[in-house]
């Protein structure tokens, strides 16, 4: 309890930045979701207060997710009505709590930092990209859409150029006074000052934007209904409980409901893994959250918002390096962000609804910057190749495609380095250390599987007539049935050669038709070419 009243202040202020960024994100996905609007508004109410207070993230932040607006707006037709998509909602974070009881979390483990990292940066850059025509006043793509078509039917490069046909003067003063602040803000001589310690410059970019929004109306300058935030205004509390809406579940025997319920449980799932894994990496005390407890925090959420008329929810990428880099602490600032959200949607509407997209385009601009920042792409760089192309081709991926097909992509490319690393290092050989006696000694490493057998078999003819060749697989942990084979037959052809073979197995061998089975221990690969027995 100490650590949340200790950083109270960084997480209450973080929290009002990642809400000013979480209010047009649900309603954009709302809207691409084909859902109503305030939908996505219960989506972030809910991931803020209930997944945020059962989740053992400290900084996640969950909400609706972009990357479920296609599922979400198929669903919806397929099932012909919202209220009995609400029940697949349910029933999808039964699923998901079931999953999370089941320990399915260890999935987000296998994920390599290369692609991990390469999300971080791939989200960072479309962050950036997707902001440019809002700053310009072109808000013909919705608010969250992290995917390279749009909803209009062009994509993220072609918005440019119908960007420059709809320019917004209003919007791109509004757009360059907020970039200065926040320049201006990240000085080190500002963050010497006091009060400007106290004073997030989002929060000063947001209050300008709502004054120049004012001060516009009437003139060449003014902005459009589609440039600022539009959040459903209600009359009083009643009207306010009325956009609350109920799931059918007279729809409980539809399978159809069933299948949908499936498909929410385990893409949210995916993604779920998949942003806590990024969080974890871009939290400063790299604390490591628990999988599990996430998958059944997110299966309460996602029952919950879907009883009350709510989206699916995910921890999302956005909101949650949003909350890091705007000082968040701990979960209270996601916690909070979900009680602010809903007491401005219930109380002060129309005040939310002053806030120009552009402003807050700004705010996106140094979230993406910060998560793609120059300096992470060259200490990729320097870790090698195995793990600066994966990240690349994630970052491309994710550009390219969206999210989870980007993230794909990376992985793919992430396993050929795996599988090749594998092929080329079967075994080890050092001509100082291997060299003894008079004896060629080749070390099998800890794994050698059915792609090793070609390098393998290279080595093996390579050794001279008449020498002798000790085969140590007493490291071994798993040695494939063919490699073995391939051994013994080179044993058999050693006797034409004049070889002598010595073979090292390990002394607790398994049973079966393997003579070398579950060996142990580790060593460094190996390429042909430093034998030198051409």
């Amino acid at each position: 309890m100490s650590q949340y009243v200790k950083n109270l202040k960084n997480d209450l202020s973080a929290s009002l930045i990642v809400f000013l960024v979480a209010v047009p994100l649900c309603l954009g996905i709302a809207l691409a979701s084909g859902a109503p609007l305030f939908s996505g508004i219960i989506a972030g109410i809910v991931g803020g207060i209930v997944v945020g207070a059962l989740s053992g993230s400290q900084l996640g932040v969950s909400g609706p997710a972009a990357g479920l607006a296609v599922i979400v707006l198929t669903a919806i037709d397929d099932l012909g009505a919202f209220d009995i998509f609400l029940l697949a909602v349910v029933i999808a974070g039964v699923f998901q709590f079931i999953l999370g009881v089941l320990k399915a979390g260890i999935i987000g483990y296998y994920f390599p930092n290369s692609v991990i990292k390469g999300m971080l940066a791939g989200i960072g850059v479309i962050i950036f990209l997707k902001q440019i025509p809002h700053a310009f006043g072109y808000d013909g793509d919705y608010e969250g859409n992290l995917a390279f078509t749009s909803a209009d039917g062009h994509n993220t490069f072609s918005q440019f150029y119908y960007m420059l046909e709809n320019i917004t003067p209003g919007a791109v003063v509004i757009s360059v006074l907020s970039i200065a602040i926040l320049i201006l803000w990240e000085q080190k001589f500002m963050k010497n000052i006091s009060i400007f310690k106290l004073i997030q410059g989002p929060l000063v970019v947001v209050a300008l934007g709502v004054i120049l929004n004012l001060a516009f109306n009437g003139s060449s300058l003014a902005l459009g209904a589609d440039q600022v935030v539009s959040i459903p205004v209600a009359s009083g509390i009643a009207g306010f409980v009325d956009l609350f809406t109920f799931p059918d579940f007279s729809a409980w025997n539809n399978p159809q409901v069933y299948t949908v319920a499936i498909t929410i449980a385990v893409v949210a799932s995916l993604e779920t893994l998949l942003c806590l894994e990024a969080t974890d990496k871009l939290d400063p005390l790299k604390r490591v959250s628990p999988a599990n407890q996430e998958l059944r925090a997110q299966g309460i959420g996602n029952l919950v918002s879907g009883l009350i008329g709510g989206l699916p929810v995910t921890q999302v990428i956005v909101r949650s390096s949003t909350n890091i880099l705007s000082g968040g602490k701990t979960k209270v600032s996601a916690i909070a962000h979900g009680f602010i959200l809903l007491f401005s949607a219930m109380l002060i509407p129309n005040v939310l609804n002053l806030i120009p997209l552009a402003s807050l385009a700004a705010i996106l601009f140094l979230v993406g910057y910060k998560l793609a920042r120059p300096s992470l792409f060259k200490s990729m760089f320097k870790k090698g190749m195995s793990s600066f192309i994966p990240f690349i081709v994630t970052i491309v991926g994710i550009v390219l495609t969206d999210l989870l097909m980007g993230i794909g992509i990376g992985m793919a490319v992430a396993i050929f380095y795996v599988l090749y690393n594998s092929y080329k290092k079967p075994f080890l050989f050092e001509s100082e250390e291997h060299m003894k006696d008079g004896k060629i000694v080749l070390q099998l490493s800890e794994d050698v599987t059915f792609l090793n057998k070609a390098n393998i078999q290279r080595a093996l003819n390579a050794i001279p007539d008449s020498s002798t060749v000790v085969i140590d697989a007493s490291k071994s942990i798993d040695i494939h049935d063919d490699v073995l084979e391939l051994i013994e037959e080179f044993k058999i052809n050693a006797v034409e050669r004049n070889i002598t073979v010595e073979f090292i197995e390990r002394k607790n061998v398994g049973s079966g038709s393997s003579q070398i089975k579950n060996f142990e221990s580790s060593v460094k690969g190996f390429e042909l070419e430093p034998i030198g027995l051409n």
